[in-house]
């Protein structure tokens, strides 16, 4: 069956496919020996020759990970100023992995790990809405409205967010720490910090407990777990 180059190359595990892309913009992809430079193009994965920097693609197996990311770890391959990445965690994995969306450097928490290009680009996808919730510790209390305002949305510099599930976990008077519980399905850049630092509240720390219907539990931090068939299946079901 043929399908888009890139998406081909992202299921081999070559690069997400934006990169993928990159790559043929830039002349590295040979199909059945010739340079291919439009986006466009099809291929059969099971009839066409495909090269990339003159290596020869080959279908990996498709592994999936749940991995609970410490904070500190940037959800990078690698680093040129020498940061912990998330693949320092899975040197003795073979074929090449990666982040289902990323997590920054300073939140800790739930990351899908894998290298099935196609299973990626459906959760990532905006249209698709699937669930992520957060633990959040942040300075001070916060007022009842503010957490009302934080469940209807919040105008932020790139638009308006969604609706969100807010829920009031508790204050620690010792700490000086309000502890909520927010469901988003969104994706933007730091989306839950900038919702509570636009009511000018510091977080204090962030967590990622839950991915759609997948949990930490029984994943200590900084170890990971298989996705069993019956998961994987799950996630596809967003398709």
């Amino acid at each position: 069956m043929e399908e888009r180059l890139q998406k081909v190359m992202s299921n081999c595990g070559v690069a997400s496919r934006r990169a993928s892309e990159k790559m043929i913009l830039e002349g590295r992809v040979r199909v059945n020996g010739v340079i291919v430079r439009e986006l466009g193009t099809k291929v059969d994965p099971d009839k066409d020759r495909i090269a990339v920097d003159g290596k020869t693609l080959e279908a990996q197996p498709k592994h999936y990970y749940l991995f609970n990311k410490p904070k500190g770890v940037i959800t990078t391959s690698s680093d040129d100023q020498g940061r912990a990445t998330v693949m320092d965690y899975f040197r003795k994995e073979k074929d090449r992995i990666y982040a289902v969306g990323r997590l920054d450097q300073n939140t800790e928490g739930l990351l899908i790990m894998t290298n099935d290009g196609e299973l990626a680009n459906i959760l990532m996808h905006p249209s698709r809405l699937v669930d992520k919730t957060y633990e959040v510790k942040v300075k001070g209390r916060i007022a009842d409205s503010v957490l009302q305002h934080l469940a209807d949305g919040v105008e932020l510099k790139d638009g308006m967010t969604a609706p969100a599930d807010v829920y009031y976990i508790g204050y620690d008077p010792k700490t000086n720490l309000t502890s909520v519980e927010i469901t988003i399905h969104e994706g933007r850049n730091r989306q839950v910090r900038r919702m509570f630092e636009f009511f000018g509240y510091q977080v204090h720390n962030l967590r990622r407990v839950q991915y759609a219907f997948l949990t930490l539990s029984g994943v200590k931090r900084g170890a990971y777990r298989k996705l069993t068939r019956e998961e994987v299946a799950e996630l596809y079901k967003y398709k």
